[in-house]
């Protein structure tokens, strides 16, 4: 690739054949007109300044160039969702309103404790396909296979615990 060898003509006939196509990825990933084109501008960049590593044995200089851009978008797109969790967060705690942890834990303790104690209220029946599936992180299917019991049958029996148990939250709130 005489691209690789610093040769900006070769590098005008691959940004012309492949620009165009970078673009479009990453707008189809990105969902974003700006940030595609600075995606796309940064993959050419990385494409001019790294074409020595292209390997034709691995594939065409167009999925080369593709998975670049790929990989680029998609860092892109994580990073404007940490920046977007970041400023909730400090959105969230310039709010005026103060964080108490402590108040935060005892609440939580007490919530567990109250559905703790509604779940010793069921009988095993309703209590034990809840448990596999809440606490052990079975699906119904395999709660199921697990108590050798029809599938629909748990279904019910977990339906009518979760009734039981929201209202027996609903009776101590």
């Amino acid at each position: 690739m005489r691209s690789a060898d610093g040769d900006h003509e070769a590098f005008e006939g691959v940004y012309d054949a492949l620009a165009g196509s970078v673009m479009g990825l990453t707008c189809r990933i990105l969902r974003n007109t700006a940030l595609a084109e600075e995606v796309t501008q940064d993959v050419m960049i990385e494409v001019w300044r790294t074409a020595d590593r292209y390997r034709p044995d691995r594939g065409t200089a167009k999925a080369w160039v593709l998975t670049l851009a790929h990989r680029r978008a998609v860092d892109r797109v994580r990073n404007v969702q940490a920046s977007t969790e970041r400023e909730q967060h400090v959105a969230m705690l310039s709010s005026g309103r103060p964080l108490d942890e402590v108040a935060e834990a005892v609440e939580g303790r007490d919530e567990r404790r109250r559905v703790y104690r509604c779940l010793a209220r069921l009988g095993s029946v309703h209590r034990v396909p809840l448990v596999l599936a809440f606490y052990e992180g079975l699906t119904y299917l395999e709660v199921a296979r697990s108590l050798s019991t029809p599938p629909g049958t748990i279904k019910s029996r977990m339906r009518a615990g979760l009734r039981q148990i929201r209202a027996c939250l609903e009776e101590g709130s």
